[in-house]
């Protein structure tokens, strides 16, 4: 097919501490190898990433090598556990800096730099709070441009409380998780396909001018 997933594993741990998000995306992975895809996987946790709204926040900032790999990307998908019942500050963090994207839409059609590309996410956490953390990470996904096929959230959630992760729990052994991370795989892959074949014309600089003159 020629596509290339990238995953933004948001855990709150540094490399070489084990991520239980990052021991569900590995299985992800695994799938996207078998049908062809290739992936990488980015600890954000191990890069310089600076607080803000921009794609660059000046010297030190290394969230720049982060978004060229976003940019170069077919499927992007976000790996995050859950914090208090949302997502972690580290998937907090990438959004606010995905804000910056807005201004760096496409000269001619104005599509901002996530369009044309398709956007999933992966959750793990001992509590409650998986609908909420997609919910949230779909939508910001897809109001920054990205496209969001069907089921394309797969989580694994233990018991309320503290106790055993993904890993010591034997989530890897979990039905419906092993479902769900399928049907994200396969339709991610189908729709990556699709919009490489076929491209959104919708040209928003054009349709920006519409509205301005039916708003003065």
């Amino acid at each position: 097919m020629g596509l290339n997933a990238l995953f933004l594993n948001c855990t709150l741990k540094r490399s070489p501490d084990i991520s239980n998000t990052r021991a569900l995306i590995d299985k992800a992975v695994r799938l996207f190898s078998d049908i062809g895809i290739e992936s990488e996987v980015v600890r954000v946790t191990d890069y310089n990433v600076r607080f803000g709204v921009s794609s660059d926040e000046g010297e030190g900032d290394e969230w720049p090598l982060i978004m060229e790999k976003i940019k170069a990307c077919d499927i992007l998908i976000i790996g995050s556990p859950i914090w208090f019942g949302v997502r972690s500050s580290v998937a907090q963090m990438v959004f606010e800096r995905l804000d910056g994207t807005y201004e760096e839409s496409d000269p001619e059609t104005g599509q901002f730099p996530l369009y044309g590309k398709v956007g999933g996410v992966v959750i793990t956490g001992n509590e409650d709070g998986a609908h909420d953390v997609a919910a949230n990470t779909l939508f910001n996904l897809t109001h920054l441009g990205c496209t969001i096929p069907p089921n394309v959230d797969s989580y694994w959630v233990g018991p309320a409380g503290p106790g055993p992760s993904y890993i010591q729990a034997g989530g890897d052994k979990h039905l419906y998780t092993n479902k769900t991370i399928r049907y994200m795989v396969h339709n991610l892959a189908y729709f990556a396909k699709l919009l490489k074949d076929n491209p959104i014309p919708t040209n928003l600089r054009e349709l920006y001018e519409d509205a301005l003159k039916e708003s003065e």
